[in-house]
């Protein structure tokens, strides 16, 4: 089956929804080379989406990447904490005398820089972030996850997991484990945005063994882990 491209929603328009300017695709908007983020995945915010980078990632002072997927929604409100955010806790005090400059800077300037870092916050594919999530720095959400609204999510999320409250906890599993097995070696995600449109709706209804035997008929399944 051949899909007209004109038909196919284009990844590197900032509006992918003309006339709603409150949804933006966030790969062509970004230029923090520390935020990587997938085709297709979107921004939603009434107020202004465009300033996703500033406003949602916080504290990203440091090499810390903040890295997601393919296809993930983000509703509004949804904000990732960066290790930036981390205070001193080696001592009595947490106040962050580092920042300020001058002699405090030159006489703790190294308790700072040698604090472990919790590392890359990383976002796999076809994530759903209900409203005002927040993803503190370091964790790792897997594949199909869905964050609840409000939650406050402070470690690693296993994937097609649903997880909510403060802190986050495994609400219920979507799938059962041979089928999110099946699905993560699918990886539709990865499949041509073509084949992708060609079977959108058994993306969208279909079972995970339906995408799995399109993976397996067109050569795209992963190797079973």
């Amino acid at each position: 089956m051949t899909v007209p491209d004109r038909i196919i929603p284009d990844p590197t328009v900032v509006h992918p929804l003309a006339e709603h300017p409150r949804v933006v695709l966030l790969k062509p908007l970004i230029t923090d080379p520390r935020v990587q983020v997938g085709e297709f995945t979107y921004y939603d915010d009434p107020d202004d989406a465009t300033a996703f980078q500033t406003r949602n990632v916080l504290y990203g002072y440091g090499p810390e990447k903040l890295i997601i997927g393919r296809y993930c929604a983000i509703a509004s409100g949804t904000r990732f904490l960066m290790a930036g955010a981390d205070h001193p806790t080696m001592g009595v005090s947490t106040f962050p005398f580092t920042m300020f400059g001058g002699a405090w800077t030159e006489a703790t300037l190294d308790l700072v820089t040698g604090m472990a870092s919790r590392g890359d916050t990383v976002v796999g594919n076809d994530v759903w972030f209900g409203y005002g999530a927040t993803v503190m720095p370091g964790a790792r959400i897997g594949d199909g996850a869905i964050v609840a609204a409000g939650a406050l999510v402070t470690g690693d999320v296993p994937p097609y997991t649903i997880v909510g409250g403060n802190p986050a906890k495994p609400i219920r599993a979507r799938f059962a484990p041979a089928d999110v097995a099946r699905l993560r070696r699918a990886a539709w995600w990865d499949w041509p945005v073509e084949l992708v449109t060609e079977h959108v709706r058994t993306i969208m209804a279909g079972t995970p063994a339906e995408i799995a035997a399109i993976a397996e008929r067109e050569g795209l399944a992963r190797p079973a882990e």
